[in-house]
Parts: C-alpha cells; sequence; structure tokens
C-alpha cells in the first residue's frame, strides 16, 4: 500500500472538523501510486480523497497543483476539485505533512489498455495541453534533465545491486541527453505522470484525469513522450506500435504536432524513460523505515529505454507517413 504517513482516527477527525463535509464515517488507505499518502475518506456528505504529500512534493509547490486543477476543470477537463476549509483555505497540515481534500472522481483505471483506451488518452492529454494555454501560473519542472544527474547520485553507488551495468546505461545515457536534450518546442502545462492509474474510465469511455502533483511548466511533447512509455508496452514490456499509433493519432487530431516536435519525440522518449527509470531506482534502494509502500521495479523503464535507444524514426512509433513528414 503507497502509505507513507499512518493516519489516527482522532487526528482525522479533528482535521475534518475545519471542513463542512459532516461526520467521518470510514477511512482506508489507497494502494495506487508511490509518491504521496492517500485515503479515501467518507464524510456524511460523501466520499473524498485526503493526500498528505510526502517525498518529491515541496509544500510551496501544492498551491499551484489545487489552482490548477480549478483552472482545467473551468475549461472542461474533468478532474478533481479541491475542498477549501470553513476558513476559505484549500491546503492544511495533517501528522507534520501538508495535506489537501480534493473530490472523488467515480471510474476505474484500466489494468490493461486496449488501443482505445491509448486513443482516448491522447485526446484527453491534447485537451489538457490545451486548456492549460492560459493558465497564468508556472512551476520548473524538478524532474527534467537538468535534474536528472543529482537525483542520480543518490542511487549510484548501490546502481549495479538492482542489475549489473546499470550503472554504465545510466551514465551514457545521462551524458547523451544532457548533450541533446530540445530547448525550443512549445511549452506549456504538462500533467507529467499519466500513467494508467491516474486516468479513469467508465464503460470504456474517459471519465476523468486525477494526480496532478507532477504537474509543471515544460515541453508539451515530452508529456506526450511519458504516455508512450506508460500506456504504449505490454507485460512483457514490447512496444505496442498500434497503441502508439492511437495515442498518437488522437493527441495529433486535437492539438497538432509540429514537424520539430515529432523530429524530437524519440529522444523525448529516452528522457522519459530514463526518469522513470532514475525514480523507480531511487525508490527502489531507499524505501522508508515503516513505509506501506511497494516500490516499483526500475528494471521496467531500463528495457524500456534500450528499446528507444534502437529507434531510428518517428514512424517507429507508430506515426503515419503523411504526418511524420514524408
Amino acid at each position: 500500500m503507497a502509505v507513507y504517513t499512518d493516519v489516527a482516527a482522532d487526528d482525522l477527525t479533528t482535521f475534518l472538523a475545519g471542513y463542512e463535509l459532516g461526520e467521518l464515517l470510514s477511512y482506508k488507505g489507497i494502494a495506487e501510486g508511490v509518491e504521496n499518502s492517500n485515503f479515501l475518506v467518507h464524510t456524511r456528505k460523501g466520499h473524498f480523497i485526503l493526500t498528505l504529500y510526502e517525498k518529491r512534493v515541496v509544500a510551496g509547490d501544492v498551491p499551484f497543483f489545487l489552482a490548477l486543477m480549478e483552472h482545467l476543470a473551468a475549461r472542461g477537463i474533468n478532474c478533481p476539485q479541491p475542498v477549501k476549509t470553513r476558513g476559505g483555505e484549500a491546503l492544511g497540515h495533517l501528522c507534520g505533512r501538508p495535506a489537501a481534500i480534493v473530490t472523488f472522481l467515480d471510474g476505474m483505471w484500466i489494468r490493461r489498455p486496449d488501443p482505445r483506451h491509448c486513443y482516448a488518452v491522447g485526446v484527453a492529454l491534447a485537451k489538457l495541453h490545451l486548456a492549460g494555454l492560459d493558465f497564468p501560473q508556472q512551476r520548473r519542472n524538478a524532474l527534467s534533465v537538468d535534474s536528472w544527474r543529482a537525483l542520480y547520485d543518490h542511487s549510484a553507488a548501490r546502481a549495479d545491486s538492482v542489475q549489473p551495468g546499470i550503472a554504465s546505461t545510466v551514465e551514457s545515457e545521462l551524458t547523451h541527453l544532457e548533450q541533446r536534450w530540445p530547448q525550443d518546442l512549445p511549452k506549456g502545462v504538462i500533467h507529467a505522470d499519466m500513467f494508467p492509474d491516474n486516468v479513469f474510465f467508465l464503460d470504456n469511455t474517459l471519465s476523468g484525469l486525477i494526480d496532478f502533483y507532477f504537474a509543471c511548466t515544460d515541453t508539451l511533447a515530452y508529456d506526450v513522450a511519458i504516455c508512450l512509455n506508460a500506456w504504449c508496452f505490454e507485460p512483457d514490456h514490447s512496444y505496442n506500435v498500434t497503441k502508439g499509433r492511437e495515442l498518437l493519432q488522437g493527441y495529433m487530431r486535437t492539438r497538432a504536432l509540429s514537424p520539430a516536435e515529432l523530429d524530437a519525440l524519440p529522444l523525448l522518449a529516452r528522457g522519459a524513460a530514463l526518469r522513470f527509470l532514475l525514480t523507480r531506482l531511487t525508490d527502489w534502494l531507499n524505501v522508508p523505515e515503516g513505509a506501506l509502500v511497494r516500490p516499483k521495479n526500475p528494471i521496467e523503464y531500463l528495457r524500456k529505454l534500450r528499446f528507444h535507444q534502437t529507434i531510428a524514426s518517428v514512424r517507429d512509433y507508430g506515426v503515419l507517413p503523411e504526418r511524420a513528414g514524408a
């Protein structure tokens, strides 16, 4: 279970007294996710999600996330909305952690996505990017290329204990990406973590997006690359070109990718794979004592990185020739 901080019923009852949510009826930890402590809370007013912000989330960034969710909802993106206290505050503190309550979204995440789901995700991601273009706030991506080497330093000495050869692979890939990372592609608000467990479906129709706690201002096509990694590989880590084609078509029929963005996609996909390899490697080797969390295996993203290193053209991801500039 992804809970780093346990919450006692008495503490939660005291915390909820600051809201107009009624009596606490029940609550339980949520197993999905590994970054924050999340709880499903049931009160007289209904179901809500309580998040205690851990690890990589800086308390000063939380107002950005909450304001972004309000902004996106006002522009038609179905996402959780912050629940404010009696005093109008969206952010509080519980058990020594920054904490917020957001509304509950109906739906379930898809364990085995098929091409239809991938198409819907592409559309939803493009709509999110367009809806965020006029969001006035900015937040630097704390997990972008300029931070990867420092992140790796936390695990470098023990990396080969996970699998021999990881250290040399990461070192060479860091150098490659640092020297070639694109700086002049279109930027805006990106979700930066749109994995299947952050996308809800009802009857195979996409019903909402959750978990905006890595959202930031960065290259829009990088968000597409993250989704290719998250949605378009099979359990054996082989790339499914049909899923990739559907995801990219859904995105490009809603927001066109420029030739420069398409050309950069293989490099961005390598970067996305390395980013999740590094955070998973760090988590795998540094689980906090007493944390009720199962870290995700970094080897999955080592295999995805190796696939992206073989890509000769954006067509290999499923982009149709006319969209690839042919």
